[in-house]
C-alpha cells in the first residue's frame, strides 16, 4: 500500500522551493504534537470479543484546539491518519478559523457489523480516547463510513464518563442533539462557492459545462445535485462498486432517489469503470472518494479542464505535477472541500453559546468565508506566480508558523 504521509512530505519538499521554508521549519511542520495508538475490545452480537485497532493524530495546536474527522474503514492506517490530520491543520489556516489540525480512525469494515456492534465499536472508540478530546482540546467529526447517528453515540459515551453535557466536543452531530443546519451538504456547498469564483476569475458560467463525479457518498452526491441545479451537465458518477454514464446528461435528482431506494447506481445510462470516468473529456472532474486516485500512472490519461478536489489528497503530487504541466487546473482539497471544517466549526461556536442559526444564516456565513479565502489563496499564488495547491500551502504554511513564532515555539 502506498505511504499516504510520503505524499505530505514530497508536497513540502515543492513548497519549500517556492517559498524557502528552512530545516527547523520543515521540522516542526512534518512532526505531529500527539499520536495515539489504541487497541480496545467490542462485544459482538454472539457473545465474542473482537478487539480493534483505532487512532487520533493531533498534528498542530499553535492557531487553536485540534479539529478533525474520524473514519471506520478497513484500510486505516497511521500513515494515512497523519495525512489528513497534516491537511487539516493547513486547512483550518486556509479558511482562518481558529483551529489547528487532527483526524481518527479505526481499522474496521463497518458494513460487516450489526447497529448494535457499530454502537459498541464507536463507544469503544471514545472510551479509549476520551481523555485527549474535548472542546477545548480536540473536537471530532463525521469523515469515511462515519455518520450523525455515529456521532450521537460518541457524544452520548464522551458526556456519561465526564458527566455533564459538552455538546461542543463533537461536531456532524444529528440536529435534535445541537448539529448544525446545513452541515450535511457543506463539504460540496463550499466546493461549489470555490469552483464559482475560479470561472469568475477565467470569464466563465458554469451552466452547460460536463461534470464527472468520482464518489457518489455525501460529498459526491451533494456536488453533482448543486451543479445539475446550476445547469451544469453531470454526465458520469461513480460510487465504490459501480459507475453510470450518459453523454448527454444524467437526472441526477432521479439518481439520487433511485439510489436512496435501491442503494445501486445501475440502471441509469451505461455502466462505466471508474477508469474510464477519470478519463473521461469534461470541463470539470470532481474526485470526491478517497486518497491517490489520479497517481503518475494515470495522470496522463485526465482530460478535464479543471478538477476540484472534494476527497483529500486524491492527487498525488507526481500526478500534480503531470497536470500542471498539461495545464489542467486544480482547485486544492485544502480549499475546495474546506466547507465541511468551516461549518463544522459554525456548529461549534452555536454549541458554545447556546444559540442557533437558521440554514440560511449559515449558508451565508460559508459562502463569505469560502469566497475570502479563494481570494487570500489567489493573492498568495499570483505572488508567488505559482499553482492553487501551492498558494493553499504557501498562505496556511504561513499562517501556522506567524502562531508558532508568537507563542515562541519557533
Amino acid at each position: 500500500m502506498m505511504d499516504v504521509f510520503s505524499n505530505v512530505r514530497l508536497q513540502l519538499d515543492k513548497i519549500r522551493q517556492v517559498a524557502d521554508l528552512s530545516d527547523k521549519e520543515i521540522g516542526l511542520l512534518t512532526s505531529p504534537k500527539r499520536i495515539v495508538d489504541v487497541t480496545f475490545p467490542v462485544k459482538m452480537d454472539d457473545g465474542s470479543v473482537r478487539r480493534f485497532h483505532g487512532f487520533r493524530v493531533q498534528f498542530n495546536d499553535a492557531r487553536g484546539p485540534t479539529k478533525g474527522g474520524i473514519r471506520f474503514h478497513p484500510n486505516v492506517d497511521m500513515g494515512e491518519v497523519k495525512s489528513l490530520a497534516f491537511w487539516m491543520a493547513l486547512k483550518c489556516a486556509v479558511v482562518d478559523i481558529p483551529y489547528g489540525g487532527a483526524k481518527g480512525g479505526v481499522e474496521v469494515d463497518p458494513k460487516t457489523l450489526s447497529a448494535n456492534e457499530l454502537e459498541r465499536l464507536a463507544r469503544g472508540y471514545i472510551k479509549s480516547i476520551f481523555e485527549v478530546i474535548g472542546a477545548e482540546k480536540d473536537i471530532p467529526a463525521p469523515d469515511v463510513y462515519t455518520t450523525p447517528q455515529i456521532m450521537a453515540w460518541m457524544l452520548d459515551e464522551y458526556e456519561s464518563i465526564i458527566g455533564k453535557h459538552q455538546p461542543g466536543m463533537i461536531t456532524g452531530k444529528p440536529i435534535e442533539l445541537g448539529g448544525s443546519l446545513g452541515r450535511g451538504y457543506s463539504t460540496s456547498q463550499g466546493g461549489a462557492y470555490v469552483l464559482k469564483e475560479y470561472l469568475k476569475v477565467i470569464g466563465m458560467e458554469p451552466a452547460g459545462m460536463k461534470v464527472a463525479v468520482q464518489g457518489f457518498g455525501n460529498a459526491g452526491s451533494h456536488i453533482a445535485r448543486i451543479l445539475h441545479a446550476w445547469g451544469c451537465k453531470v454526465i458520469a458518477v461513480s460510487d465504490s462498486r459501480q459507475g453510470i454514464y450518459d453523454e448527454d446528461g444524467l437526472d441526477i435528482p432521479g439518481v439520487l432517489e433511485h439510489k436512496s431506494r435501491t442503494g445501486e447506481l445501475t440502471g441509469f445510462g451505461k455502466a462505466i469503470t471508474n477508469s474510464q470516468l477519470l478519463s473521461l473529456p469534461v470541463d470539470i472532474l470532481v474526485p470526491a472518494a478517497l486518497e491517490n486516485q489520479i497517481i503518475k500512472d494515470n495522470a496522463k490519461t485526465i482530460n478535464a479542464k479543471i478538477i476540484l478536489e472534494l476527497a483529500n489528497g486524491p492527487v498525488s503530487p507526481e500526478a500534480d505535477a503531470a497536470l500542471e504541466k498539461e495545464g489542467i487546473v486544480v482547485l486544492p482539497d485544502i480549499l475546495a472541500n474546506a466547507g465541511g471544517v468551516t461549518v463544522s466549526y459554525f456548529e461549534w461556536v452555536q454549541n458554545l453559546y447556546g444559540y442557533y442559526w437558521s440554514e440560511d444564516e449559515v449558508m451565508e456565513k460559508l459562502s463569505m468565508v469560502m469566497t475570502k479565502s479563494f481570494k487570500d489563496v489567489q493573492v498568495t499564488r499570483q505572488k508567488y506566480a505559482t499553482s492553487f495547491r501551492n498558494g493553499a500551502y504557501i498562505l496556511a504554511i504561513n499562517r501556522i508558523l506567524a502562531a508558532e513564532r508568537l507563542r515562541g515555539r519557533l
